[in-house]
Order: structure tokens, then C-alpha cells, then sequence
């Protein structure tokens, strides 16, 4: 029925002309079409391209032609050009300072509700943040938020900014929110179930984040309905692994995060 062997070949290397070629930027996860290394780009020259895996593990791979896997689709990866001529900027858009040296910790501080949170905040603006000597921490949930900023003992010079996921009219996040009155206390938050959301699905080159019916866990739901046959934390890794830059991210957060910036370095 067939003129010839379907299998026969190489099916992950299709003929000359057909692989994009991708640039091997920083955190791109890929996967080495021949051992199934699969990993985050820490390196790359004009020869090979090194990645590390979720445990840490490195390796290096040579940058031949259709060897790696993204998104389970062949590609050659290629070493990326050099940035143009010009002021430096920061993952956040903001100018680089160049020989950054992070200045003394200000008493002031960013709260963020969980880990994922805080690496995505780290990611973004974390240069912004060493610049101005903002430390993030992260709070593991908000329930106990007035307990947690009375501990604090905001004042003049001393404020508190926090990011809450699902800052919307009627929720749980809301009511909590609305108990804290301290002037030098600022809580915004985003519209998101949980911060992925704040992700634009195109980065991950997904049409949009599944609903997940009431009742399952939001971030399981997730990884079902997309297919991803990974646990939360790898799904994270692969999630943040996409981001770059504050225009993978949607604007909601990309201006809370911002006002949060503005309050806690502020002059008295």
C-alpha cells in the first residue's frame, strides 16, 4: 500500500530547508533530539550550547543542524546575535547600570505571596531591584497578611509594599486586603489565579490559559489540559524558562509591580 518504509530515515531530521532556526537566548528549555537531555540554555558559542536540566545538571551539546527538540518540534539552534549598539536595558526595560554593585538592603520591602512569585519578580526586575536596594520576600499565602504586616511595624521610611494573586472584588484576597489601613502599607494585586496566568499564553505558544472547573486544583488542571505530562514544579520551570522579558508578561502585573517599585522607594 505504501511505496515505501514510513520509518525509514531519520524522522527528526526532515530534508534541508525545513528547521527554523532558533536563537539559543538564556532559560530557552529545549530538549537534545538524540539523548533526551532535556534543559535550560545557561551558554552557547559559536560551537555548542550548554543546558542544565531541572536538577542542576549540566551538559554540552554541538550546535549541529535540526538536533534539538522545542516544544517536541525539530530545531537548529543557532548562537544568538550580538545586541545592538546602545544604552543596555534590563529585563524590566528600564537602562542597565553597568558594573552594578547592589546597594545596602533599604528597611523597606515587597511582599509576594508565594515562591513562583518571587522568581518571576527576580526575573523581571531584578536588577531594578538592586539598584534601589529592595529586598522581595514571599509570604506563603495571605490569610495571616494584618498579623504579618503588623510584625513588620511599617512607618515613615520604613514601608511595605505587597502583590496578591486574585486582588478582585467579592474574593477572599479582597477582604483581606481591605483590613490593612497603615499609609505606609500598599496592597495591590493582579486579576490571576495564580501568577502563570500573568504569563502571555503566546510565550508559551499556547491560544490561552484553560479554565479549570471548580473543585481541581488549578495548577494540576492546568498541566492536564494543556497535556504537559510533568509535575507543578517542572511546568514552572518550563513556564518561567519562556520569559525574558516584561513583554512576555500581561500588563495587569506589569503595573502593579511597578506602583509596588515606586512606594517602597519613594522619599519620606
Amino acid at each position: 500500500m505504501y511505496e515505501g518504509d514510513v520509518l525509514a530515515g531519520n524522522w527528526r531530521r526532515p530534508g534541508k530547508g525545513k528547521i527554523p532556526k532558533v536563537p539559543a537566548e538564556p532559560d530557552l528549555v529545549v530538549e537534545d533530539a538524540d539523548s533526551g537531555f532535556c534543559g535550560a540554555v545557561v551558554a552557547c558559542d559559536k560551537e555548542a550550547v550548554t543546558l542544565e536540566d531541572r536538577f542542576g545538571k549540566r551538559r554540552l551539546f554541538p550546535l549541529a543542524p535540526a538536533a534539538f527538540l522545542l516544544e517536541g518540534k525539530p530545531v537548529t539552534l543557532v548562537r544568538p546575535t550580538a545586541a545592538p549598539a546602545g544604552p543596555r536595558r534590563s529585563a524590566s526595560g528600564s537602562i542597565a547600570v553597568e558594573g552594578l554593585r547592589a546597594r545596602v538592603a533599604r528597611e523597606s520591602r515587597i511582599y509576594v505571596e508565594g515562591v513562583h512569585d518571587a522568581a518571576l519578580v527576580e526575573k523581571i526586575w531584578g536588577h531594578d531591584l538592586r539598584v534601589e536596594g529592595v529586598v522581595v520576600e514571599y509570604l506563603e499565602g495571605v490569610d495571616h497578611l494584618p498579623a504579618i504586616v503588623a510584625e513588620f511595624g511599617p512607618e515613615t521610611g520604613r514601608r511595605l509594599g505587597v502583590l496578591v494573586d486574585h486582588l478582585v472584588p467579592g474574593s477572599k484576597e479582597s477582604r483581606i486586603a481591605a483590613e490593612i489601613t497603615s499609609p505606609d502599607v500598599l496592597v495591590v494585586g493582579h486579576p490571576f489565579i495564580d501568577i502563570w496566568q500573568a504569563v502571555k499564553p503566546s510565550v508559551l505558544r499556547i491560544p490561552a490559559w484553560p479554565t479549570v472547573p471548580r473543585g481541581v486544583p488549578w495548577k494540576e488542571g492546568v498541566i492536564a489540559a494543556l497535556g504537559w505530562r510533568m509535575e507543578p514544579a517542572e511546568a514552572w520551570r518550563r513556564i518561567l524558562g519562556a520569559v525574558s522579558t516584561y513583554t512576555d508578561l500581561e500588563p495587569e502585573l506589569l503595573g502593579r509591580v511597578e506602583e509596588l517599585i515606586d512606594f517602597v522607594t519613594e522619599a519620606p
